[in-house]
């Protein structure tokens, strides 16, 4: 145990350390994050516009390059719903109700973050190949999934689960269950209760996870590089055309398509600081789960 005086000194500096090794420290983690964080963001918008902007923006015109983006734009549109709508379902149930199996889903639910990104997409090939288990019926039904559009989708999903979910759970743990309770004492349905008590209270986790699952959804290169086929203007997202156009040594449009998804961080980063901003209980609760 640490006396009043510990404790009053933790209060007002919150560390014991030397001000000369907190400063080290602090120096130390800003250079890292400049060398490694920021100076390749510059890099890209400086190699995107390093031929001026007519450059930039004609590389916009190529007809594979539209079409990567509004597949991207497509494949995120459906799995971000998708995973809105499992998150929420899943929340729900992890911390409202007690059932055998909770920590079993609880652990399926992050397992997205242990598997590679590739052997998810293995995972898709195996069921869906020509040689998979499903493929022969597939085939036979003129139901086509991999090199396609459906298998971009389940890939991406795959690797997006946890986000809305991971981001909810603590939030709904932490409030209880007294004001739903309440709300159906007074009389209040089911889906009343959810949406006007419940939801409202976790609106901000929520629009948190959907941020984060919408940023992997369109930055997301090793499971679907696996399922698409690339097929150019059709099976390709946005990193997948990058690769494809950085490996024919077009620099301009490879660093200009990589520069949306710079810019797609940049506007990810700045909506999760609002959204920490408005929410401190939000905040808090992220702190929490970090420290268990």
């Amino acid at each position: 145990m640490r006396g009043p005086g510990v404790a009053r000194i933790f209060d007002a500096r919150g560390t014991t350390e030397p001000p000369l090794v907190r400063w080290i420290l602090i120096g130390c983690a800003l250079t890292f994050l400049v060398l490694f964080v920021c100076l390749p963001v510059i890099a890209v918008f400086i190699e995107a516009l390093g031929k001026g902007l007519g450059a930039y923006l004609g590389s916009f015109s190529d007809p594979d390059t539209r079409a990567a983006v509004r597949l991207t734009l497509l494949t995120a549109g459906i799995a971000v719903p998708l995973n809105l709508v499992f998150g929420l379902a899943a929340a729900w149930t992890v911390a409202k109700f007690d059932f055998p199996g909770k920590t079993a889903l609880v652990t399926l639910i992050d397992l997205p973050f242990s598997v590679s990104p590739v052997v998810s997409g293995l995972i898709y090939v195996l069921l869906f190949g020509a040689q998979g288990w499903l493929g022969g019926w597939l085939a036979a039904h003129g139901i086509r999934i991999l090199f396609a559009v459906p298998a971009l989708v389940l890939a991406t999903l795959f690797v997006t689960v946890p986000f809305v979910a991971r981001e909810v759970i603590p939030l709904m743990q932490s409030q209880g269950t007294e004001e739903e309770e309440a709300a159906l004492v007074l009389g209040a349905r089911a889906w009343q209760t959810f949406s006007r008590v419940t939801l409202r209270n976790v609106k901000w986790a929520v629009l948190y996870g959907v941020i984060l699952c919408n940023a992997r959804a369109m930055g997301e290169f090793g499971a679907v590089s696996i399922v698409s086929g690339h097929i150019r203007g059709q099976t390709d997202t946005l990193p997948l055309h990058i690769e494809i156009v950085y490996n024919e040594y077009n620099f301009v449009a490879a660093f200009a398509a990589a520069s949306l998804l710079a810019m797609l961080a940049l506007v990810t980063l700045a909506a999760k600081a609002f959204v920490e901003w408005r929410s401190p209980e939000l905040a808090n609760s992220r702190r929490a789960g970090a420290g268990r």
